[in-house]
């Protein structure tokens, strides 16, 4: 069949797809398209050529930058070498350095439910995915996705979840995903031990993402996207990785909008704490000041090994500081020190930004049937060693906003409460663009119950995978329904930096009077702030 009739095939035909393991019906023509010349597009360093799965053109594993070991170690991404001929890009690429972090042992509930995909780990991790509808030439919207993890852990598709086949084909945009350096190799500070050459050591990791967003600008138009027209998002560190991003001078004109999700800051890692850390690390590889380049030549293993050993150990020297390990340094070079989103400061974005937090993040019982009848007595001693004094205060707040909650479900709300991010919006507010902010509370069947609206949760919603992600959302049309209500938000949002769509309720801007948030939910409403009372208690205790 020619790919022209089977496109035609396909428009005829209702698809529910994904990217592998997805249910199709109603159509059994060819779905993969794949040979010499199929698929194949330019970059400014070579072509690459992908496949064609239902319709969505995949790139998969395509270098954005050259390897980082060795001579590159700690240093700024470097370009990759051009090739000739043509590159298959047919498989992800290698994901950072580090460990398998998650359970995946078979009697694991959690291992079940997320599922996470590793992968290879080397230092050529400078890889990036694209998923578009087609190579012609338009201007289609561009989303960029920074993944999960921390700083520590993670890669472009560590949930089935982050797959951008689905949002392309339903929203007619392309969807890029990111793997970049993490951890010690990522942003160990080795700026005042090793000297000019290790200036920028402390923040390669978010320099490889504005390397991805630069490789992004210079070659998206080649696969269908419009490179002034570029949203970031991300969630738990990859929430984080957007605000970060959103506040690099660098990034000013490579991004346009971007969305946060259940992961915000409005600062960076204390410099001189980075930089005493790489300090320590040098001292423990047994080097002078003279040898610090010798850490290059360590295997991969070998430096990770140390180095979290030394900065384990150094945190438990500096109590103090809440910035301890390896994450983005605030070095007023590569990023801002102090408060981010200074209204003031002409040289970074000032883009539209969309918050999206989930209601029980981090569910202390969702792998603990025991803890279902916890009384509230019980929930007050579980949560006096976080809040103190205070805890009965707040606890009793909480029940009496939320008067249908038991305690465990007071418990997991409490767990991980809107703080921050209410925080980061009202800094991010303080810039002329707009600020919007959403609560997504829906509540999955499975597990009797007891998952309730967790961590990552929310990511497939907005994505257009719920259906793939069926140990998130039990699959079928009650969470189809509000991922596309999501979905046309986010298409919104892409297009034009206000989410608003038919699909919802109007949706306000968000303002530090009023808190405005779209409560995302079987039925979805905007509310003003709806914790306030009970969330200014715990504002209160942590100051």
């Amino acid at each position: 069949m020619k790919k022209s009739l089977f496109l035609a095939a396909l428009a005829a035909c209702s698809l529910l797809v994904s990217c592998g393991g997805g249910k199709t019906s109603g159509c059994d023509g060819q779905q993969l398209f794949i040979g010499e010349d199929i698929a194949v597009a330019n970059t400014v360093y070579g072509k690459v050529r992908g496949y064609i799965l239902r319709d969505i053109y995949n790139f998969k594993g395509i270098p954005y930058g050259a390897s980082t070991a060795g001579k590159n170690r700690f240093m700024p991404p470097q370009k990759p070498e051009p090739w000739e001929g043509v590159r298959l890009a047919l498989n992800y690429g290698d994901m950072a350095p580090q460990p398998i972090p998650y359970d995946k042992n078979p009697e694991s509930p959690s291992a079940f439910v997320d599922d996470w995909n590793y992968f290879d780990a080397s230092e050529d991790c400078l890889r990036l995915n694209v998923w578009t509808p087609a190579l012609d030439g338009r201007k289609r919207p561009v989303l960029v996705w920074f993944h999960g993890g921390g700083f520590s852990n993670g890669n472009a598709i560590e949930q089935d979840g982050y797959c951008g086949e689905n949002l392309a084909r339903y929203g007619d945009v392309v969807v890029c995903s990111v793997n970049h350096r993490l951890n010690a190799f990522g942003y160990t500070d080795l700026a005042k031990v090793g000297g000019e050459k290790y200036t920028h050591s402390g923040n390669v990791g978010i320099l490889d993402l504005i390397a991805s967003l630069e490789w992004v600008n210079e070659n998206i138009g080649n696969f269908g996207g419009d490179p002034d027209n570029v949203t970031i998002m991300g969630q738990s560190g990859g929430g984080s990785k957007v605000s970060i991003v959103a506040a690099m001078p660098a990034a000013k004109g490579l991004v346009h909008k971007a969305v946060a999700l259940s992961g915000n800051t409005t600062s960076a890692a204390d410099k001189e704490y980075a930089e005493a850390l790489g300090e320590e690390i040098v001292k423990a590889a047994g080097l002078k000041p003279s040898e610090v380049d010798k850490l290059q030549d360590m295997p991969w293993e070998e430096y990770y090994a140390l180095a979290h050993r030394v900065a384990r150990n150094f945190a438990m020297e500096n109590k103090g500081n809440s910035r301890r390990g390896f994450s983005p340094v605030g070095d007023d070079v590569d990023v801002p020190s102090g408060r981010f989103f200074d209204p003031e400061n002409t040289e970074i974005p000032d883009i539209p930004m969309l918050y999206c937090t989930v209601q029980q993040e981090w569910n202390p019982n969702r792998d603990n049937p025991e803890l279902e009848d916890i009384t509230f007595e019980g929930v007050v001693e579980k949560l006096t060693p976080r809040y103190g004094e205070e805890t009965k205060d707040i606890v009793e707040a909480y029940s009496a906003l939320y008067p249908d909650f038991r305690p465990i479900e007071i418990w997991a709300l409490l767990a991980s409460t809107r703080v921050n991010v209410v925080r980061s919006a009202n800094v991010k507010a303080a810039q002329k663009s707009p600020v919007y902010m959403a609560w997504f509370t829906w509540q999955p069947p499975m597990f009797d119950g007891r998952q309730r609206a967790f961590h990552c949760i929310d990511i497939c919603f907005w994505l257009h995978n719920t259906d793939l992600m069926v140990t998130h959302t039990g699959g079928g049309k009650r969470p189809r329904a509000l991922s596309d209500r999501m979905s046309d938000a986010l298409l919104a949002f892409m297009r034009t930096g206000n989410p608003n769509c038919v699909s919802l309720p109007e949706w306000p801007e968000y303002t530090v009077e009023n808190g405005e948030v779209m409560i995302l939910d079987d039925v979805c409403e905007v509310m003003n702030d709806p914790d306030r009372p009970a969330r200014q208690l715990i504002e209160k205790s942590v100051r």
